[in-house]
């Protein structure tokens, strides 16, 4: 489906729709990641346009269920991602504790929990922290949700055996009762976590919390809305209260909230203030806008650029103090935290790759960005090539600084030559590519959230139902069968006296079979998406070079003899065939076969 302005229109009319028939608002998601999740539900009762789709919501109400559950995506497991767990069992609840005293109580709240797996991870670490008898006296556990399909589930706290496979042993013999195929959390451990509907978007934070654990929710709406819901996340911590992220959510721009503890594991403790009608303030505090101006305020830096710039920056003052450097132009240019604030002249990355002052005063006079391309820079003993942009930004008409965006383009150096007049196109696809990469970290997860509603069955759903069961019956059934001709190929491979290799069109590795191991020494993952051209072998592959510049017709095959030399050192006389590898009838990449002449 095209996306025009009409269709445009039609979607605002959707989310109109939804919100007064349903309280449901969605207008604080990033917009096209919304989009998507409904054009997915609405190719399922195949619909194309957003006004049908109105009209059929009003006739099937039952509907809205299998479209806020295709938008609401509930990703979760126990112990998802263990190290970040570990981390927050050893470095931080024993500070929670210690900070509570000896009868204090501990408030932990768990936004966006989904079917309850991170509830109750909270409550079995929690519980080894401090023993059943005091967990149950001392620890409050809240966990919220908007999907009230998804918070009955976790009250039932009944999950698969699939859930809990990765579960320690010991965990699973203390904490769950197994019922067949079915484990159950204890009745007490599960008395000690409270479920409820909660929009972090439009209602009231819970107060007064230790712990503030809300992971891979923020990463779906858009950064107008992450900074609302970051100041009542604020308000509702003690200021030694600590906040638990998800891997995608960084939390670049809102240093005057929060500080890291650890970027790693995505842990943040809360910027304190000095009394209530300052916490207050950030609850009412509006969101910035174009025509709002606070010369010099770090704050706004860092929204203006990180409003402007998806990819690697660093942020430069009015005043040429670096303002603000993300974590990968840290380990990309060595910028250290003791940095920032620093006069940018001072600094290495000020003239190394490129003379950046001057580029910065251009981008402020000339008032546009300036951009350099390709420049050579040592990164250890690596030569590396970078495209750097310079950005003023302006708010208001008045300068307040500039962003500097760098980009790792060492790779399209490489292969410039190579790919002549595609390397524009390639060029503008990974400009794309990189200012998309938020929008992929959310297509993941719908890819996790997809994966999962295959592997578990549908008995961990409160109302499951005869259809889902058969679906879910029919994909196992295609994943076993992709399974076993995946395995049946490789079989075919391993069977083959010929070396087989396959490319792809720009000649890179895609199949490497067992007698091309054993021809020339080299394993199918040392080599797999690597240019056939740059490999070490002894096998002279610079003799296919003009073939692969002029390609293949479908149904073109050339034969050629070639002298290398086989991985034992011994020289050889190979016959080598090269066809074209098919793809809808089109040349898509080579096949090469590879034999040995006897002696």
């Amino acid at each position: 489906m095209m996306i025009d302005s009409v269709s445009d229109q039609q979607f605002d009319a959707l989310l109109d729709y939804l919100k007064t028939s349903r309280g449901f608002d969605f207008s604080g998601y990033k917009r096209l990641g919304l989009m998507r999740r409904v054009l997915k539900r609405m190719l399922t009762q195949n619909i194309t346009e957003f006004t049908e789709y109105t009209d059929y919501l009003e006739v099937h109400p039952t509907e809205f269920a299998a479209l806020f559950n295709t938008i609401l995506i509930n990703v979760t497991a126990f112990f998802r991602d263990p190290e970040t767990w570990e981390y927050l069992e050893k470095q931080i609840l024993p500070q929670l504790i210690l900070h509570a005293g000896n009868e204090g109580t501990v408030r932990i709240w768990s936004a966006g929990c989904a079917s309850g797996q991170e509830a109750y991870t909270l409550a079995i670490i929690m519980c080894e922290q401090l023993g059943e008898v005091e967990f149950l006296r001392r620890v409050k556990i809240y966990a919220t949700d908007i999907d009230e399909e998804a918070l009955q589930e976790a009250r039932q706290a009944i999950y698969s055996a699939s859930d809990v496979a990765k579960l320690p042993a010991d965990y699973l013999a203390r904490y769950f009762v197994q019922n067949g195929s079915r484990f159950a959390i204890r009745t007490e451990v599960r008395r000690a976590v409270i479920f409820g509907r909660h929009d972090l978007m439009q209602d009231a934070p819970i107060s007064h919390m230790d712990l503030l654990v809300c992971r891979n929710t923020l990463m779906y709406l858009n950064s107008d809305t992450q900074a609302h819901i970051l100041r009542r996340f604020h308000f509702g911590l003690k200021n030694s209260g600590y906040l638990f992220l998800g891997k995608a959510e960084m939390l670049v721009c809102h240093s005057t909230l929060f500080t890291q503890v650890d970027i790693r594991h995505r842990v943040f403790s809360k910027v304190s203030r000095s009394d209530f009608k300052n916490r207050l303030s950030i609850m009412t505090q509006p969101e910035f806008t174009e025509q709002q101006h606070y010369p010099g305020d770090r704050a706004l830096l860092f929204h203006l650029a990180f409003e402007s710039i998806v990819k690697a920056y660093l942020v430069v003052n009015q005043d040429g103090q670096l303002a603000l450097a993300n974590e990968q132009a840290r380990t990309m240019l060595g910028i250290l935290p003791s940095d920032i604030a620093r006069p940018f002249h001072d600094l290495e990355i000020s003239y190394r790759p490129v003379e950046l002052r001057s580029l910065i005063d251009k981008a402020r006079d000339e008032d546009h960005s300036v951009t350099q391309h390709r420049l050579p820079r040592m990164v250890g003993e690596e030569l590396q090539y970078f495209d750097v942009e310079v950005s003023p930004l302006k708010l208001a008409g008045v300068y307040t600084g500039c962003s500097i965006v760098f980009e790792n383009s060492s790779k399209f150096h490489r292969l410039y030559d190579d790919l002549g007049s595609a390397h524009e196109a390639l060029e503008a696809t990974n400009e794309e590519l990189q200012s998309t990469n938020e929008e992929l970290e959310t297509t993941n997860e719908e890819l996790q959230s997809t994966n999962e509603e295959i592997e578990t069955t549908n008995e961990e759903l409160h109302s499951a139902n005869e259809e889902l069961e058969t679906i879910s019956q029919e994909l196992q059934s295609l994943m076993t069968e992709a399974n076993d001709t995946n395995t049946f190929l490789q079989t075919i491979l391993g069977s083959i006296h010929s070396a087989i290799i396959v490319l792809d069109r720009s000649a890179h590795v895609l199949v490497w079979n067992p007698r091309a191991e054993e021809l020339w020494g080299m394993r199918s993952e040392e080599v797999q998406g690597e240019p056939f051209n740059s490999l070490d072998i002894g096998f002279p592959v610079h003799a296919l070079d003009e073939i692969f510049r002029q390609g293949l017709q479908v149904d073109e095959c050339i034969q050629k003899n070639v002298k290398a030399v086989n991985r034992r050192g011994r020289a050889i006389d190979c016959d080598v065939r090269i066809s074209s590898l098919r793809s809808n009838e089109h040349p898509n990449g080579f096949v090469i076969l590879i034999d040995e002449n006897a002696s």
